[in-house]
């Protein structure tokens, strides 16, 4: 934990974390003695409690109440064994991967978690396979095998070196075959996991009340006995309860605004602490290939030549943003400034002249959408000076749309929507994971993306080394490729913020490397 003092650094894949506050120093205890529930706020509510259904930030929750074979342990930057005991690829293709239990594993109810418990919530993702669901993250596995009890092999159909990574995401967390079906979704608001903790009792957007698994075997030591989320509709509601002392942090969702007031009096507030990680979450817009007017490339090239994300990333975010020129973000091996290179500083002239190239002379009309209550407060202001933009240009007329998430989800895996934003943050950290799951014809955005070049040779070659350092060619062709089709235009990165109550401890260590949560590293501390 930190020292008021002092800043506070965590060193990971992408993520280094620092604290903003000053004051006395504090010890921590490495398990809480108040069995009171740690509440935690976000913005980020679960669109679904059924891991074969989701893709998107229900994982935050996921990663708690469920386990997966491989996960992070505190510090770790590569998947490490979590239910699995061992786990490793048993050829030199990296095509066969195969994991061993830990001894003695089960499921919260007392059901055995065995090697056919572990296929089975594998089949059913793929069988189920949810339009945009993670079953886009299984593209390179052909089957599962279960030799023994304990013993489970993944026989891939091609070779795929970040396999582990994805064996990693909440996508394959493991669930009861007694109470998850084959071929169907599970409905409910009850778990049945293995994870670190139970879900006692759920309100869908309101709360998750998680307290301990005595039935949990894994890497996880959980310095509190019980976690209650609280999902918010806003930053500004959500900062109100950590004021009034109702939650104790938030973690996903803070607005600039409130970030700004906080940073600036958290040092004179000596009951709150205000963290700040630099991390790899990324908005970007999409494109709808069938759409009589996104689906035309000069359009969207002119789209890239227009829109301005310094002055996004400055006037509606306050710089806590940062201006970002390729789907693969800063601080990962393949980052490019594609689009910058491409089409410069924004310009209403250049975009004139591609519109004209194309036979296009007339305004072109545009429908935008977004998520009214997903990616924090500024979203709406985000595609109000998206719109002022291209309009300002003279070369677009736009009408703004939103919706809530969960009906968002359901109309843009439809493709009803002509343009429409979306934010990414990563199942693992690796550049892999900014492009396989856009492209092909099964992917996250529930719209196909033939890229032929991409999905049949420069992934696949990528796939085949271990060391991903050395890949670095291949995913800057891949967004070269990206950047002609303009079918996703990348807007900003993000950076993490949690503000903490000082009584609190733990938040530092709390973001694993896909920037997601661990609620068993926060604990009260109890001494000054």
């Amino acid at each position: 934990m930190s020292h008021r003092n002092r800043g506070l650094r965590r060193v990971a894949a992408v993520a280094s974390i620092s604290s903003l506050v000053a004051g006395c120093g504090v010890f921590s205890s490495d398990a809480s003695g108040d069995d009171a529930p740690i509440v935690v706020g976000t913005t980020s509510a679960p669109s679904s409690l059924d891991p074969a259904a989701s893709w998107d930030g229900s994982w935050e929750l996921f990663r708690n109440i469920y386990q997966t074979l491989l996960s992070y342990p505190a510090g770790a930057t590569a998947p490490q064994p979590d239910a699995a005991r061992a786990c490793s690829f048993t050829d030199a293709s990296n095509q066969t991967y195969r994991c061993e239990l830990r001894p003695g594993l089960t499921f919260s109810n007392g059901d055995p978690l065995d090697a056919q418990a572990v296929k089975h919530s594998i089949d059913r993702i793929k069988r189920i396979d949810v339009n945009g669901g993670p079953a886009g993250l299984l593209g390179s596995l052909d089957r599962v095998q279960a030799p023994s009890a304990r013993e489970v092999v993944f026989h891939l159909n091609k070779p795929d070196a970040t396999f582990p990574f994805v064996l990693a995401t909440p996508a394959l967390s493991l669930v009861d075959p007694g109470d998850y079906p084959a071929d169907a979704l599970r409905e409910g608001d009850s778990v049945v996991g293995s994870g670190p903790y139970t879900l006692r009792a759920y309100r869908d957007g309101e709360r998750a009340e998680l307290v301990r698994n005595d039935h949990y075997q894994g890497f996880a030591e959980r310095r509190n006995a019980a976690v209650t989320i609280r999902y918010f509709k806003d930053s500004a509601g959500m900062v109100k309860a950590l004021r009034d002392r109702e939650i104790q942090v938030t973690y996903r969702g803070l607005a600039a605004d409130d970030v700004i007031a906080l940073q600036s009096s958290a040092a004179e507030e000596k009951d709150l602490q205000l963290v700040e990680g630099a991390g790899a979450e990324i908005s970007y817009l999409v494109f709808n290939p069938k759409d009589p007017w996104a689906g035309r490339k000069p359009v969207r090239r002119a789209i890239a030549q227009v829109i301005d994300r310094t002055t996004l990333a400055h006037t509606v975010y306050q710089d806590t943003v940062e201006p970002l020129y390729s789907m693969v973000p800063k601080g990962l091996t393949g980052h490019t400034t594609g689009f910058f290179d491409t089409f410069g500083d924004p310009s209403a002239d250049r975009a004139r002249r591609i519109l004209t190239a194309a036979g296009i002379t007339a305004p072109v009309p545009l429908t935008l959408w977004y998520t009214s209550d997903r990616y924090g407060s500024e979203t709406a202001a985000e595609f109000a000076e998206i719109r002022r933009q291209l309009e300002k240009s003279g070369l677009f007329t736009v009408t703004l749309k939103s919706r809530p998430w969960k009906a968002y989800v359901e109309g843009y895996q439809k493709g009803a929507y002509p343009v429409f934003g979306r934010g990414w943050s990563p199942d693992f950290p690796d550049a892999e994971n900014f492009i396989a799951p856009f492209v092909g014809e099964q992917n996250a955005l529930g719209t196909p993306y033939d890229v032929p070049e991409i999905t049949g040779d420069l992934l696949p070659r990528s796939r085949r080394e271990s060391d991903r350092a050395r890949v670095e060619r291949e995913f800057e062709r891949a967004q070269r490729i990206l950047v002609d089709d303009a079918r996703l235009l990348p807007l900003w990165q993000g950076k993490q913020y949690v503000a903490v109550d000082a009584d609190i401890s733990g938040a530092e260590r709390a973001l694993d490397p896909s920037t997601i949560m661990t609620m068993w590293q926060l604990s009260r501390k109890t001494s000054w």
